[in-house]
């Protein structure tokens, strides 16, 4: 009788793909983590050594009513067009304080084109990171400016996404 191989925890709990893991681990470059909530967007700046992973710096999309966000859109702080801005703002922050550039690590995440993965990764390489990346898995630019919101967004993204450059 053959014996099964048990499954990690964190596997089963469909938290950790630890191929993909050893893959970014054996990279020696930062990560840029980015994970959603049904809230929130979150973006980490994560540096590795040996096995063990410590945080630079975090941002969640909560950061962007800082830059003139509006209150009445507090609950699309979840949507492509907030994605995009935190993955600009990050991207800013980043060659801000001159940091290593990154390698994007999306975990368990389904990698659906034109979805908010893909708009934060916009925001990121807009704001002047280098990731490779092909034009066709990215959103069409109105629904980043946010105009498939209900109300639109548009004039507001161009102001936010101004006060973001002055950084």
């Amino acid at each position: 009788m053959k014996m099964k191989k048990m499954q990690r925890r964190r596997r089963m709990e469909k938290k950790t793909n630890y191929t993909s893991r050893v893959k970014l681990l054996k990279s020696d470059r930062p990560r840029l983590v980015f994970r959603k909530t049904n809230s929130y967007v979150i973006v980490q700046y994560v540096n590795s050594f040996e096995a063990q992973d410590s945080m630079i710096f975090g941002l969640t999309s909560k950061a962007l009513l800082k830059y003139g966000w509006p209150e009445e859109f507090k609950g699309s702080l979840k949507s492509i067009t907030a994605s995009y801005l935190t993955g600009y703002l990050t991207a800013k922050k980043i060659l801000k304080e001159n940091l290593e550039q990154p390698i994007v690590d999306f975990g368990m995440q389904r990698t659906l084109h034109k979805t908010k993965l893909f708009a934060f990764l916009k925001g990121a390489i807009d704001g002047g990171l280098e990731i490779s990346c092909s034009e066709e898995a990215f959103p069409e630019q109105e629904r980043i400016e946010g105009k498939s919101l209900k109300n639109d967004f548009s004039s507001k993204f161009s102001e936010i996404k101004t006060k973001i450059d002055k950084l």
